[in-house]
């Protein structure tokens, strides 16, 4: 709190400008939600509804209130300022229970006065005391309880209208300007409505010209330890009518900016922002996919990815050796079970595609994740939100963490919904129907040869004429085809397992980047983007109350 400089209500806070601070703290509690302070954040929403109402309040009158402790003459400034006796004046006992109202001017303050519950009220009219009369035109002056008196309700009821009024004037004496309740209670906690402040030492006719000065430099020492660096002090006495005028002045100078009650609520939100301030962090953390490679990793042997893998590096060779392999072998591997059948992972027996079709069987046969496999889990989403939340005030903090650790069981569907939902067989490899050819001459070669020599064999036993044995050399023709067959066959069947091996790795590769996209998106769906949304609602906290504050 300081003093009013003369000749200014504040800076000037227009309308809009009060709107939009309004709107970005009230943007701020909706964003901030429960990670703000329950008390912060109700004090906020009460100043949001003052200044809603203030704002719709006809009329364009400035509310100033005089409020001190007992005795200190609050209820003779407030007479000698409308110019007659309207306040009761008690010098030891507080005689103020209810605010007593004085009014400037002809427009009506009925409906603000009605706001403020102030029940007694006086018109002043004609000059008045001074020169001010026409230029307090639109000053509610009221007359406060004793913030300091024994009745509690005499107290509540200083305090309910303190916190609506447009102006302040405190009121001292010589004896009680050190009073610890109105510095530490009053002056400190108003110290950010510096605009709206007017500090008065009264009754200094009781004291010598030095002895005032002193007490009047005492008291602006005390407002700097509140504060207040910028105090001005106004010495009155109402006995001899010192500092009144200074004093009208200054009221004069407040009407007649008209802005004293957009400067106090716009005080009231910078200040109830400022108090949530320290619930928000500086700045957000980078949350970046590029750095959740741990993430990814437990989440995919949280899946059984390495098992998928595995299988479908399997699946490739025994599917090549069905195609590739020696004929008269080859249906052996048919009758061993698939790997990725076992699985539930295999969609050949469907027209669809693998997709859809996986996502009519919904959960594969993975088997669930090892304790250690949620282990990793559990810990990869804590340093996530460890990392996430460095800097951030605690309950954010917490809340960060409570969005990066979703549901166990939901978490786990829709993994293995990832998983099954991933194409995990490629397009048949050229070189297998070549293989399969070749091999399928191969076989016909090794049956020809066959067939010849049980051909001359049983026409021997008939003792027919022999067939015609033509040769390669010295070779027979049947033993070239016989035996060339079944041994290129052979060696075409060791040379295409080879290349199964090499293909079930690249192809084992492929589905493992594959599995590792789509559990990606997993993470970012279920645990990267709930954590993004609390960031989000920090960021628009933080600039909301940073943009409320700016008046």
């Amino acid at each position: 709190m300081s003093a009013m400089r003369a000749g200014s209500a504040s800076a000037g806070v227009s309308a809009q400008a009060l709107t939009a601070a309004a709107d970005a703290l009230r943007s701020a509690i909706e964003a901030g939600g429960d990670q703000l302070p329950q008390v912060g954040r109700e004090r906020a929403e009460n100043v949001l509804a003052k200044t809603s109402e203030r704002i719709g309040i006809a009329g364009d009158h400035t509310v100033a209130a005089l409020a001190g402790a007992t005795g200190s003459g609050k209820s003779s400034i407030f007479n000698a300022l409308v110019g007659e006796t309207v306040a009761t004046v008690g010098a030891r006992r507080p005689t103020t229970a209810r605010p007593t109202a004085a009014v400037w001017g002809t427009q009506s303050a009925t409906e603000l006065l009605s706001w403020l519950d102030v029940p007694q009220r006086h018109q002043v009219e004609g000059r008045g005391p001074g020169e001010f009369h026409g230029a307090l035109d639109g000053l509610v002056l009221l007359d406060l309880p004793d913030f300091d008196s024994r009745e509690s309700a005499h107290r509540a009821e200083a305090e309910r209208v303190l916190e609506r009024v447009d102006l302040f004037v405190w009121v001292t004496d010589p004896q009680k300007y050190a009073d610890a309740r109105l510095h530490d209670d009053y002056v400190a906690a108003m110290a950010t409505h510096e605009s709206v402040t007017i500090a008065v030492l009264n009754q200094v006719d009781r004291l010598t010209p030095e002895q005032a000065a002193a007490c009047v430099a005492d008291l602006k020492r005390l407002l700097l330890r509140d504060g207040v660096p910028n105090a001005q002090v106004i010495a009155t006495s109402t006995r001899t009518g010192a500092g009144l005028d200074e004093l009208r002045q200054r009221l004069a100078n407040a009407v007649a900016g008209r802005n004293a009650a957009r400067a106090r609520l716009a005080a009231d939100v910078s200040s109830a922002a400022g108090a949530l301030e320290s619930s928000v962090g500086a700045a957000e953390p980078d949350l970046r996919l590029a750095s959740q490679g741990e993430l990814i990793d437990a989440l995919a042997r949280s899946a059984g990815v390495p098992h998928v893998v595995d299988a479908v590096a399997r699946d490739y060779r025994v599917s090549a050796a069905e195609v590739t392999g020696w004929p008269f072998t080859r249906w052996v591997h048919s009758l061993r079970p698939k790997p990725l059948r076992r699985l539930r992972l295999d969609g050949d027996e469907v027209s669809v595609t693998q997709a859809d079709m996986r996502s009519v069987l919904g959960r594969s046969s993975l088997p669930p994740p090892t304790p250690a496999a949620r282990a990793a889990v559990t810990l990869a989403t804590r340093r996530l939100a460890d990392r996430t939340a460095e800097g951030l005030p605690t309950a954010w903090a917490d809340a960060i963490e409570d969005a990066a650790t979703p549901e166990a069981a939901d978490l786990a569907d829709a993994l293995d919904r990832a998983v099954v939902a991933t194409p995990l067989r490629g397009r048949t490899p050229a070189w297998w129907k070549l293989a399969s050819w070749l091999q399928l001459l191969m076989a016909a070669c090794a049956a020809v040869g066959l067939l010849w020599y049980l051909a001359i064999a049983l026409l021997g036993w008939l003792q027919f004429d022999p067939l015609p044995l033509p040769k390669v050399g010295p070779v027979p023709a049947p033993f070239i085809l016989l035996v060339g067959g079944l041994a290129l066959g052979l060696l075409l069947a060791l040379l295409s397992r080879a290349l199964a091996q090499v293909g079930s790795r690249r192809r084992a590769r492929h589905v493992d980047e594959d599995l590792r996209a789509a559990i990606g998106v997993v993470a970012r769906d279920r645990i990267l983007s709930p954590v993004g949304v609390v960031l989000d609602r920090h960021s628009r906290t933080r600039q909301s109350l940073a943009a409320a504050q700016s008046l």
